[in-house]
């Protein structure tokens, strides 16, 4: 599942195969990275997908550090491309996103923290181990 088209299609529930919706839901995403990428995740030159062959180590090298980068994708795209009925469920989806996209810039300035002190010849602790 490194795809990120098809991760987010089958979060949306819908199987690879079927492309009736790949347009929409490509426009739907690079919104979402483009967001991203203006909170410091993924190249700072922007990124974009065509299709189903850009993977998320494209956009994040090291997508372990912000997994939930996927999720935060998958809820954007979700509420717009299929939002959901009911006013409780569009609340918790958009108070999640929220979240998330706070502790990713969060994530994103600690990481920034920690490379600035490699570069200033601090010491850090998880890097000197």
């Amino acid at each position: 599942m490194d795809s990120i088209l098809v991760s987010i299609k089958k979060l949306l529930g819908m199987d690879a195969d079927y492309t009736a919706f790949d347009t929409d839901i490509i426009i739907h995403i690079n919104t979402v990275l483009m967001t991203l990428r203006q909170i410091g995740v993924g190249p700072k030159e922007g990124f974009s997908i065509r299709g189903k062959d850009e993977v998320w180590s494209d956009f994040v090298p090291n997508v372990n550090d912000l997994e939930s980068i996927k999720t935060y994708v998958y809820l954007k795209v979700k509420a717009v491309f299929d939002p959901p009925l009911s006013a409780a469920v569009k609340e918790s989806m958009e108070k999640q996103a929220a979240e998330l996209e706070w502790r990713i810039y969060v994530e994103v300035e600690s990481i920034k923290k920690e490379e600035e002190k490699i570069q200033n010849g601090i010491c850090c602790y998880k890097k000197c181990q």
